[in-house]
């Protein structure tokens, strides 16, 4: 599966639902209603009593087209099959035999009924999966568009149509019973009255028919002012309304006894009322809408109308702008083209929160009710900045909107927008002056906002007035100013402006206008994004490259070239080792700065718009065109090895589905098993050689403790002598012979082996060479030290001490060996391997057996042919140091 080197797809946030109209569920054992709702290719269950999320799917194959459920499955269906599901996300049945995709579904019993858009109806037994019958209706004549099992009516669906029709069928003789004329409009909801025989049936132009099927004759009817009727509900704890959605948001109560409006829910949803239902034998309703909100209204208000008891929602258009929040990594700032700024967390969605929309005039909204249509709702939020250091004190947000000049002030501590509405006296007649960029400084009192007309002013956010303007009375560019950022501590303010200058003044200009430093590009800078921690600054140019700046220097330092399409936006990692830039060729690509070289680049299917970089390193959050939450991708380079070598040339980019709102193994809805190391293959882990060059010389990766101690292991031992003599041990019985030892164990070299017929035990060898003595004697013959050389190796220093002092035990082998062990470190040096090691245990060597070396002509005369090799490499060794410290000391006063 193809996927990205360094992030691994995470989850989505900010889903709630779509324009599947929701289902509810009792379930006996939790004694609670549960509400289900669509959010793409997944669903979400809420429990209605705190209205939480409970669980969220596995993930379809395609988008969900229809939502059913009874008391033991939901069912769903995507493409051309149904699935049945049990808890919500374990999967229990897949029934396929559809050729269309599948657009509604009814539990009928043991029995599963579905309608797919070619009006085929199929009927499944949900156990055993078998397709027990099929109709298939012509959609020119009858196209199904709702279906209803009558109440009281055994083996008999009602199906509505396009063409206005009804007809009852007997699924269990599978014959059309009976055809209703209809009313030649579209029936688009049908719901069972409390009353036996009567159905309400919504039809396509806002007309309510209050149907008896018995007496086929419509008992009443009643039309709602806001067109198509959507979805019907009953209220089933003694009161006699009906209530019905419409297109444009409002929900409509009706006295069933009266046959009028008993209240209306203006503007409910922002979208369309997708579905409602009234909870069995409560006040209660829950509605749904493809503006992804959930809502749980509630009767209680004096003139028996609902309000607003709890609710569930995301951003009603796809987010515009994001960014992370403090610097726990737990909280997303997102900025939507609905003008609303909301606040989602990495942790649980019972942590979201808005900040409302943005207003003209906040309190006339109020007084005016819902932020729906209205005149004072302000364009849509294009880019925001936030700081964290005075949230408790004053609004610690400010926003720009699209094609405004005025810069609008948010409390994220009060969770609501702010009073202030900043904007230049300069600008108070001018509408062709429009907000383009702003930063807000680090220590979160004053906000610079640069201009489409080339100014650039300093405000104080807690007051709103305006204090420096850069450049004074002529603009800071000529131009539209781009981008705006400040230094950590207030000494410089950088713009950028489509003038392609960069340019640096001092915070406090004084009486000077004219910027210390100006840098000249090449090519228009599209805007601004800073790292303040590394005083790195990253510009998009008009030529889809990024340059990056160091704010200490003042010089460009990168250049990165790639991209076919506009950038849309760039983020650091915390540590500024990697630039993360998207653009509208639809690819993320991640710069390793150090390098300037790609290390990872990776395709989704629509355009990335926004994107920012966890303070924690864990996350990176993106927004995509059309979609309206916001998807989190893990760094793998957190829990797992991965090669950051530069990208070739000719690299095949992988295109990446975009997370889902759960955790997923599989992008399949039959979850595989996903190996970590998917992209092994194509990135293989990189292995250093034991080797880098012939002509190098290399340590070993030995600890020094196994080797630094070795000429001093002597005064070792004696300081860590104990204090008290060892205690002797018991004695055994005297007629039991025992060896000398701190353990008993008893002679056995008397005892006769009964196998044998000599009477005489003759000691087949005589050598006192120890296991490591043994090895270095086979190598008179093989000359090959690697297994010698590996056991020393494995020893610790004490060991390695009583294994050199041993050579010289054995007085028959004991030149060949000792003559072995010095040709031994002969080949250690020779190999330019363990350089180290091979000088420790030669000077152990020298220092237990040098009498011995002196008397030996053997031995003695081989030492020179040690110290010959041994100076050529330490001349070698000698030269490398010497010019890396040469290196380093030159680096160190530049």
């Amino acid at each position: 599966m193809a996927q990205s080197k360094i992030f691994s797809k995470n989850r989505a946030l900010g889903y709630v639902s779509n324009h599947i109209p929701l289902i509810t569920r009792y379930i006996q054992r939790r004694k609670e209603n549960l509400i289900v709702t669509c959010v793409g290719r997944a669903f979400h269950t809420y429990g209605c009593s705190h209205f939480t999320l409970l669980s969220v799917s596995g993930s379809h194959p395609g988008d969900i087209t229809c939502l059913s459920g009874d008391t033991y499955h939901v069912y769903t269906a995507s493409e051309c099959n149904i699935y049945a599901w049990r808890r919500g996300t374990e999967l229990k049945h897949t029934y396929s035999g559809h050729t269309s995709p599948v657009h509604l579904i009814l539990p009928f019993g043991p029995h599963l009924l579905s309608v797919d858009e070619c009006s085929s109806l199929i009927v499944w037994d949900i156990k055993s999966q078998e397709l027990i019958l099929e109709i298939n209706f012509n959609n020119s004549i009858f196209k199904i568009t709702t279906m209803l099992h009558p109440s009281t009516y055994i083996n008999k669906i009602l199906l509505g149509s396009e063409q206005g029709q009804l007809q009852l069928w007997n699924i269990k003789t599978s014959k059309m019973i009976y055809t209703f004329a209809g009313w030649g409009r579209a029936i688009t909801a049908m719901e069972q009255a409390p009353a036996i025989d009567v159905i309400a049936i919504g039809l396509s132009d806002g007309v309510i028919k209050l149907h008896n099927l018995k007496m086929d004759s419509t008992i009443f009817e009643l039309v709602q002012d806001w067109g198509l009727v959507t979805s019907i509900t009953f209220r089933s704890d003694g009161n006699p309304i009906m209530a019905t959605g419409t297109t444009q948001g409002h929900i409509v109560f009706w006295n069933l006894e009266e046959r009028k409006v008993e209240s209306q829910l203006l503007h409910g949803h922002f979208g369309a009322v997708a579905g409602i239902k009234c909870l069995p034998n409560e006040p209660l309703i829950v509605s749904s809408s493809p503006d992804n909100s959930l809502k749980l209204w509630i009767f209680d208000l004096a003139d028996g109308g609902a309000r607003l008891l709890r609710i569930r929602e995301g951003h009603s258009e796809p987010p515009s702008f994001i960014r992370f929040y403090g610097e726990d990594g737990n909280n997303i700032l997102s900025a939507s083209s609905d003008s609303s700024l909301r606040i989602f967390s990495t942790i649980t969605e019972t942590f979201n929160k808005s900040l409302g929309r943005a207003s003209f005039h906040r309190k006339s909204s109020k007084k005016k009710g819902k932020l729906v249509n209205d005149n004072l709702i302000m364009p849509p939020i294009t880019e925001f900045a936030c700081e964290k250091t005075r949230e408790k004190e004053w609004d610690n947000v400010a926003a720009m909107h699209l094609g405004l000049g005025v810069v609008t002030t948010w409390s994220y501590d009060k969770l609501k927008m702010g009073e202030h509405k900043i904007l230049p006296r300069r600008f108070a007649k001018n509408v062709n002056a429009n907000s383009s960029c702003l930063c807000i400084t680090q220590c979160g009192n004053f906000v610079v906002i640069g201009y489409n007309t080339g100014h650039v002013d300093r405000f104080n956010i807690q007051s709103g007035l305006q204090g420096t303007t850069y450049g004074g009375e002529e603009k800071a560019h000529d131009g539209p100013v781009r981008g705006v950022t400040v230094d950590p501590l207030n000494q410089t303010v950088v713009t950028a402006g489509r003038d392609a200058k960069v340019k640096f003044w001092p915070f406090k200009p004084g009486k000077s206008t004219v910027p210390k430093t100006i840098l000249t590009l090449s090519e228009s800078v599209k805007w601004l994004r800073s790292h303040r921690e590394s005083a790195l600054i990253s510009l998009a140019l008009d030529d889809f490259s990024i340059i990056l700046i160091d704010l200490d220097t003042r010089r460009l330092v990168r250049h990165f070239h790639g991209h076919t399409g506009h950038l849309t936006d760039a983020t650091f990692n915390p540590d500024a080792r990697w630039l993360v830039t998207a653009s509208m060729d639809c690819t993320i690509r991640t710069w390793d700065i150090p390098s300037a070289q790609p290390v990872d680049i990776f395709q989704v299917s629509e355009a990335c718009v926004s994107l920012t970089f966890s303070p924690t390193g864990e996350f990176l959050a993106t927004t995509h065109v059309c979609n309206l939450g916001i998807h989190l991708w893990f760094n793998r380079t957190l829990f797992t090895h991965v090669s950051l070598k530069a990208l070739p040339s000719e690299y095949s980019i992988p295109l990446v589905t975009l997370p889902g709102s759960s955790v997923e193994k599989s992008d399949n809805i039959e979850a595989v098993e996903v190996d970590n190391d998917v992209d092994e293959d194509e990135d293989e882990k990189y292995a250093s050689p034991d080797q880098l060059a012939d002509d190098l010389i290399t340590m070993s990766s030995l600890a020094n403790s196994r080797w630094q101690n070795l000429l001093n292991i002597d005064v070792i031992k004696k300081r860590n002598k104990p204090k008290e003599p060892p205690k002797a041990p018991e004695a055994a019985p005297f007629f039991l012979p025992t060896i000398p030892a701190l353990d008993i164990q008893f002679d056995l070299s008397g005892v006769k082996n009964p196998e044998e017929n000599s009477k005489l035990l003759v000691p087949q060898n005589f050598s006192q060479l120890t296991s490591f003595g043994k090895l270095l004697q086979a190598t008179i013959e093989t000359d090959d030290y690697t297994e010698v050389i590996n056991r020393l190796t494995s020893l610790g220093p004490s060991s390695i001490d009583i294994e050199i002092q041993s050579l010289s035990m054995d007085p028959t082998h004991s030149l060949e060996i000792m003559l072995q062990f010095m040709k031994m470190i002969k080949f250690m040096m020779e190999s330019n391997q363990n350089f180290e090691l091979s000088q420790a245990y030669l000077a152990v060597f020298l220092k237990v057996h040098g009498e011995i070396i002196q008397k030996e002509k053997k031995l003695w005369k081989y030492l020179s042919k040690l110290q010959n090799i041994q100076l050529n490499k330490w001349s070698i060794l000698r030269e490398k140091l010497f010019y890396n410290l040469s290196v380093v000391q030159h680096l160190k006063k530049m």
